[in-house]
């Protein structure tokens, strides 16, 4: 039976779950509609989701159209939830994405669709909610194509709009034909001859949406039904079904991660090649470790069914596997993953009540991160603190919910900070010699510092000869120098350095007569991880460090009229401007503004644009930070800045 991964994907608030929910009664796995405002949806699942109408988790649930099955997952729509988005995106043949009738192209609905695009998922639109008032046709085909930059084919019309009855009357129409033939020579051809067939106008269609040159749109209503039977019947006919050879190597990708009701890690899957079997070993992760599946369930008619294998193409919750991690490949890896959006630029510390157990805080933010990576626990053990990373402030009701009512722990949070990076200024150079200068550690370590361009990673290099001491030294000296730069001069990471080893020295094997090897008088991995610390930050203090504030990009479309209003409170909240363009009775602005201050400008912009004006933000680039002190970030290590701490901490052996 052909397959078909789908994900529903929309601005928040745009009736994605109440479609799914639409979709699911058409198809006859369920008998009555589940609500949002009621909280009896199918997907959304959490207590938090009920209660705030909202989607934050992805969910998976199937139903059949003929002789197709489709695994369809419905999609978080407030930016918050970004990184559940992201994780999808790489296991779908095709998406819907859900545009209000009323509302129209919102900030979060070209986002989704810039990266729809990007990543040439085939992507159907469908406007939903025509029985509304206020909704519109003609404007909003013309705002899809303006605002969204994409081409795209109406599949029929609306009529009785803003009504009970408003409806959907499939059909295409001269629109759909041009859409169609600006990327299609022979059509165009036969278009200007009048000799354009229906099949031959159907094959053009089918051809170009599974290119993601064309996006067809439907109009309807998940609470009427209107347009939902020409929804279902595009999605069979025009998106790709799912491919891979079953008999391949297995090769399969983990987008979600849970914990059932015994605590057990219940991982989420799509395999994309080969056959997955129950009880069979089979290797995941970066470390290739190894290990069973006990137990595997796809998803069918709306439920779930065990399966002793799981075929590509197939979407899995797989049971037995311990340690894995959202991201993780099973079998052969693919291509190399990269995130498709920006990871979290906001951090905060999480306090925990009068009466929680800071212990079970731990452990429980420890199985928080392990189904979101992205969370970015860290924790400082001299502080007895733990903070965690954050898209924006909605993550932190989130967080909070979900250690309450599934973990019964209380917890607030103190005021949320941007997550700053460092960079070196210039190079620096730093070396320690064996046995010198009140070197506790028995082993040589000379290491050059030098700036690198942003993105380009940390680098390591050698300027000794690679059989001049065992590759264990080097490998140590490598990883310690990899770790200590997770926190700078001031705390923070620096993520882009080229270091050198320009030194290398150790102490042979020595023994007693009649003994065995006497470490104090030889070198080990620890001496080399123990001293390059040192002499990495007293490189870097020589180069000077530079710290660096997340900015985002940032397009504010608004009335003309309020321009005044907004540029003072823009400049006082730190951005910098771009370009400012009026169209019309509109402006639109574009700039950059600290991570920082986007919540405040949020939290702005209605009183200040009359209720009208859109923001549309994103992380975009680090800029040097010029106002106010310069941030610090308490440090979670031995901290090396201190030598007579540091030594105290790791050796117990003050030196000089």
């Amino acid at each position: 039976m052909p397959l078909l991964n789908l994900g529903i994907l929309a601005h928040v608030d745009a009736g994605k779950t109440s479609l799914t929910e639409r979709l699911l009664h058409a198809a006859g796995v369920t008998d009555e509609i589940g609500s949002v405002d009621a909280g009896t949806t199918r997907t959304d699942t959490l207590a938090l989701e009920r209660r705030r109408g909202i989607t934050i988790k992805s969910a998976v649930v199937s139903f059949p159209v003929d002789d197709v099955t489709v695994n369809l997952i419905d999609t978080p729509g407030h930016p918050d939830f970004i990184a559940e988005v992201e994780r999808v995106l790489g296991v779908l043949d095709g998406a819907v994405l859900v545009v209000s009738a009323v509302e129209g192209v919102q900030a979060q609905t070209r986002v989704l669709m810039r990266t729809l695009r990007r990543l040439r998922i085939p992507t159907l639109i469908f406007v939903n909610k025509i029985d509304r008032r206020g909704a519109r046709e003609r404007e909003l085909l013309r705002a899809l194509t303006r605002r969204l930059g994409v081409a795209v084919a109406p599949m029929g019309r609306a009529a009785g709009l803003g009504t009970r009855a408003a409806g959907f009357t499939p059909g295409l129409g001269p629109s759909a034909l041009d859409a169609l033939a600006d990327h299609d020579d022979d059509l165009l051809t036969a278009y200007v001859e009048d000799t354009v067939g229906d099949d031959r106008l159907r094959a053009a269609l089918l051809d170009q949406t599974r290119q993601s040159l064309v996006h067809p749109v439907y109009f309807g209503s998940a609470v009427t039904g209107a347009g939902v039977d020409a929804l279902i019947s595009g999605i069979k006919e025009l998106l790709p079904p799912a491919e891979g050879d079953p008999r391949g190597p297995v090769s399969g990708t983990v987008f979600k991660v849970e914990r059932g009701p015994a605590g057990e890690k219940v991982a989420y899957a799509r395999m994309f090649s080969g056959t997955l079997r129950v009880r069979r070993a089979v290797q995941f992760g970066a470390a290739r470790r190894e290990g069973k599946v006990t137990a595997a369930g796809v998803f069918e008619h709306g439920g779930e069914v065990r399966r002793d294998e799981v075929p590509a193409g197939r979407i899995a919750k797989l049971w037995g596997l311990a340690d894995i991690r959202i991201g993780d490949a099973l079998g052969r890896p693919r291509t190399a993953e990269s995130h498709f959006f920006a990871p979290p630029t906001l951090e905060t510390v999480v306090v925990p009540a009068p009466g929680t157990d800071p212990g079970a805080l731990h452990v429980a933010l420890t199985q928080l991160a392990e189904q979101d990576p992205l969370i970015g626990r860290r924790h400082d053990e001299m502080r007895r603190e733990t903070s965690v990373s954050l898209y924006g402030e909605v993550q932190k009701e989130v967080v909070q919910a979900t250690l309450a009512d599934d973990y019964g722990l209380e917890v607030t949070f103190r005021e949320t900070t941007p997550l700053c990076i460092e960079r070196p200024v210039g190079p620096g150079t730093a070396v320690e010699f064996n046995k010198k200068d009140a070197n506790p550690f028995l082993a040589t370590v000379g290491l050059r510092v030098d700036p690198a361009p942003p993105g380009t990673g940390v680098t390591f290099a050698l300027e000794v000869e690679l059989g001049s001491m065992p590759y264990a030294f080097f490998k140590a000296v490598e990883d310690t120098v990899r770790e200590t730069l997770g926190q700078g001069l001031h705390g923070w990471r620096i993520p882009d350095c080229a270091v050198t080893m320009t030194h290398c020295g150790y102490s042979p094997r020595q023994s007693h007569a009649h003994q065995g090897f006497d470490k104090s008088m030889s070198s080990t991995g620890y001496d080399f991880r123990g001293l390059t610390p040192l002499v990495l930050i007293e490189a870097l203090r020589r180069a000077g460090t530079r710290v660096y504030e997340p900015m985002h990009r940032f397009r504010i479309e608004a009335p003309a009229d309020t321009l005044g209003a907004l540029l003072p409170v823009l400049a006082a909240l730190g951005a910098v401007s771009g370009s400012t363009e009026t169209r019309g009775a509109a402006c639109v602005l574009e700039g950059a503004v600290p991570a920082a201050r986007v919540h405040e400008l949020e939290q702005r912009l209605p009183g200040l644009t009359r209720g009208e004006g859109e923001l549309e933000s994103a992380f975009d680039h680090y800029a040097p930070v010029t106002r106010g002190m310069v941030p610090e970030r308490a440090r979670t290590d031995h901290n090396p800045l201190s030598r007579k701490e540091y030594l105290l901490n790791v050796t117990r052996r003050v030196g000089g």
